[in-house]
């Protein structure tokens, strides 16, 4: 099982920019220094009060450069938002820079806000993703590569350089949308899987109709799922469960916001009862997130925890959000990123 955190870079109240970098980047060296997996690196745009991460691919760069063992994700770039020629080269050189140590997540994103910033339409968002998917994948692959569709026309061009993996690095795919896992199943694309719209109760029939759609399209083994998930360790169960409190009923209360306030934006149908689950999630109290939502105790607890949720659900591996609300201290999240590594990730290796 793939253990990753799932890295906002994110800016705390009262922070400057610089600071916050500093901070997210003492958190990658952590992990790097603790045994983690993967460090997953989010896309997030017009958010000062959330993050600085808004260009993934540099700051991946940048952990490729100070790290040597720790593979780089993204998770995810937001293709309808990327030239596609642009995306494949910064892509192929930051799995240059890092020695073929970058999985590329994809995805469309669940917030039109971000699309209206960058004057392109929310309701085109699911062919422009398809565009630049396949463009990239051209790109990659073929020495030189036409291409003709809706948003982009390329004739006789060669991309420079590359991919260090052949044929290239791993894709992932965003699912959220019931309809997506369908596709994606067809496709044979492993998938991030995550619990901040529904609970984890949901995810069961959706990933039965991925996997029936990946077995029918004659793919080999079942397909694979990655679970993002809110995640919290502590020596003691009575601090695993208060001391991330605060932040995590933060955080709910802060996405329902945002997600109430999309259900009115152009091409927001792409997620059902946007303004139902938004409200939803500003309502929620802190027991049901425990029990539907997140994975917080002592490492033991969590162990536990994540084997049911590995049987339940067919899991590859977590993207563990450590911080989730962003006010958790910058040492409580270290121990609980070094608990993660060292006393449960034992327990899911061969």
């Amino acid at each position: 099982m793939e253990f990753g955190m799932f890295h906002e870079f994110q800016r705390r109240q009262g922070q400057t920019e610089a600071e916050a970098f500093a901070e997210s980047f003492a958190l990658v060296d952590a992990a790097e220094e603790s045994g983690l997996d993967v460090m997953w690196l989010a896309e997030l745009h017009n958010a000062p009060e959330r993050s600085v991460l808004a260009a993934p691919l540099a700051i991946a760069s940048a952990i490729a450069t100070r790290t040597k063992r720790m593979k780089i994700g993204i998770a995810v770039q937001v293709l309808p938002l990327c030239h596609p020629l642009r995306i494949a080269e910064e892509a192929a050189t930051v799995d240059h820079i890092s020695n073929g140590r970058l999985i590329f997540g994809v995805g469309r994103s669940g917030f039109p806000r971000t699309y209206q910033a960058y004057g392109i339409s929310y309701a085109e968002s699911r062919e422009r993703m398809a565009e630049v998917l396949e463009i990239v994948k051209r790109a990659w692959t073929q020495e030189t590569f036409s291409f003709h569709g809706q948003f982009y026309n390329f004739d006789n061009v060669c991309l420079v350089p590359k991919p260090y993996q052949a044929p290239y690095p791993e894709l992932r795919l965003a699912v959220n949308s019931p309809d997506t896992f369908q596709q994606s199943g067809e496709q044979g694309m492993p998938i991030f899987v995550a619990t901040r719209l529904g609970d984890l109760n949901e995810l069961v029939p959706n990933l039965k109709v991925y996997r029936e759609a990946w077995k029918a399209a004659g793919h080999a083994g079942e397909g694979k799922v990655y679970l993002r998930v809110p995640v919290y360790l502590a020596a003691t169960e009575q601090q695993a469960r208060e001391e991330p409190r605060e932040s995590i009923m933060y955080f709910y209360r802060y996405l329902g916001q945002r997600i109430e306030a999309s259900a009115s934006q152009e091409g927001a149908r792409a997620i059902e009862n946007r303004a139902e689950r938004g409200a939803r999630l500003m309502s929620i109290d802190y027991d049901e997130a425990l029990r539907s939502k997140i994975v917080v105790g002592t490492p033991a607890m969590v162990v536990d925890r994540l084997a049911a949720l590995r049987e339940t659900l067919g899991l590859s591996g977590i993207l563990a959000e450590l911080n989730c609300g962003m006010q958790i201290p910058a040492d409580r999240v270290v121990n609980s990123l070094r608990l993660l590594c060292t006393e449960v990730m034992p327990h899911f290796r061969p």
